[in-house]
């Protein structure tokens, strides 16, 4: 396991309340938009500005255009983007204090903005989007600001090394379904169609990655911990020696704090992302 496993999970944890905690649909309705996808696509991107459905695609990487094409444009047409940012702001800190009550916050803020401060932004356009973004006065805003900068960080490398090994997003997909890591309606969560669906799974028994039944293979999961390992590799080469000191420092507190924040509900496991619980 790398040395920052438990880092990069805490980040994921922190940063994705605003897609699955328990009122996020209801709060980016409010705004004007409609349904939960089209909340989760407006305020993933919404930092990007007013991005087309092609740029959402290409950065998300595992949803089918489809999908997307279903959402956007009609996101901006729906909520201004500057309230889906203030209103993910604000459901991000509603949704991380009950859980980080008694946990050093500001803390926890500083330190993890001496990792997001600091990482080499070149090739992360969701990570460079966030970061762009300024930065909130309270403890609370500001931890989930830099854990989002560091989230969409291993996402941009991420989908990178997936699309190296010649991993469209359904098959990339289709193995996190077939070695257990996402649910089995995973495929309709992402909007694939079963055509989509069978061609990804026939490239991975290409591949050796699934057997005749869909499963997973011992090949498939050497395969998959190989792509964890190459992502590893390219986050690595974004953090300087300081901001990888900053993040083996706040790793332990970083961890249980978003241990507790699972543990209050703000997010479950698991979920449609596909990622472990820290």
């Amino acid at each position: 396991m790398h040395p920052l496993t438990d880092f990069w999970r805490s980040v994921e944890a922190l940063h994705s309340v605003v897609y699955f905690a328990p009122d996020a649909r209801e709060r980016y309705e409010a705004v004007g938009l409609k349904g939960w996808w089209m909340g989760y696509a407006a305020s993933r991107s919404a930092a990007l500005g007013t991005p087309a459905a092609p740029v959402v695609v290409a950065t998300f990487h595992g949803f089918a255009p489809r999908l997307v094409e279903r959402v956007v444009p009609d996101a901006w047409r729906l909520a201004d983007a500057g309230a889906v940012l203030d209103t993910r702001l604000s459901l991000a800190r509603d949704a991380l204090a009950p859980g980080l009550d008694g946990h050093d916050v500001a803390a926890l803020a500083r330190r993890l903005g001496g990792v997001a401060e600091r990482v080499d932004l070149a090739g992360k356009p969701l990570a460079a989007a966030e970061r762009s973004l300024p930065v909130p006065d309270d403890a609370l805003g500001a931890l989930w600001r830099h854990a989002s900068v560091l989230r969409e960080l291993r996402g941009d490398a991420h989908v990178s090394v997936l699309v190296t090994a010649g991993l469209g997003g359904a098959a990339a997909n289709a193995l996190q379904v077939a070695l257990g890591r996402a649910p089995q309606r995973q495929r309709e969560i992402r909007g694939w169609t079963e055509e989509e669906w069978a061609a990804a799974l026939e490239d991975l028994r290409r591949r050796g990655w699934v057997d005749a039944d869909g499963h997973g293979t011992d090949t498939g999961r050497a395969a998959r911990e190989r792509l964890e390992d190459a992502t590893d590799r390219a986050v690595d080469a974004a953090l300087d020696t300081e901001a990888t000191a900053h993040a083996v420092a706040v790793e332990p507190a970083l961890a249980a704090a978003a241990r507790s924040v699972v543990a209050s509900g703000a997010i479950t496991y698991p979920n449609p992302i596909g990622a472990t619980a820290p």
